[in-house]
C-alpha cells in the first residue's frame, strides 16, 4: 500500500495510516535523511491528540508521548547508534515489546531486535513538497 501526500496533507495521511495499520504496535520507518520521517511521526502524534512537543529523538534516542486517550507513543531514532547492543542498553527493546505504539527511525541499525509483527514503512521525498509512504502490510 502507498500513500502519496503533500506536506499540507500530511495530517490526513497520518490519520489514514493510523486507520489502516491499527493492528501494528511497532513501525520501522525507513527513509533518507530529510525524507520526512520525524515530520510524519509529528503528524501522527498530533492526529492522536498528543499535546506534548514532538521533536526528533536523534540525541535522546527515545521520546515518549501521551495521547489524548492516555496511550503511550514511543518515538525512537537509532541513527547515532553503532550496534544492536547499544540499542538494547538504551532501552529500545523495552519500547518495542511494551505493547505501545512505537515508531523507529533508522531501524536498519539494529534489525535483529524487532518483533516479528513489525510493520515496515518507507518514506521517500518525491519533490520538495510531496512524499510517498510505502507500507509493507
Amino acid at each position: 500500500m502507498e500513500l502519496i501526500f503533500t506536506l499540507d496533507e500530511i495530517g490526513t495521511a497520518a490519520k489514514e495510516f493510523a486507520e489502516k495499520t491499527r493492528a501494528y504496535n511497532v513501525i520501522a520507518l525507513e527513509g533518507e535523511m530529510g525524507a520526512g520521517k520525524t515530520t510524519f511521526v509529528h503528524a501522527y502524534c498530533k492526529a492522536a491528540g498528543v499535546k506534548d512537543t514532538v521533536s526528533s529523538p536523534t540525541f535522546s534516542i527515545i521520546n515518549q508521548y501521551t495521547t489524548a486517550a492516555g496511550r503511550i507513543i514511543y518515538h525512537v531514532d537509532l541513527y547515532r547508534l553503532k550496534s544492536e547492543e547499544e540499542a538494547i542498553q538504551a532501552g529500545v527493546e523495552d519500547c518495542l515489546y511494551s505493547g505501545n505504539t512505537c515508531f523507529v527511525e533508522w531501524p536498519q541499525k539494529a534489525p535483529a531486535i524487532f518483533p516479528d509483527a513489525t510493520l515496515h514503512a518507507t518514506i521517500t521525498a518525491i519533490d520538495t513538497n510531496t512524499r510517498k509512504l510505502k507500507i509493507n502490510l
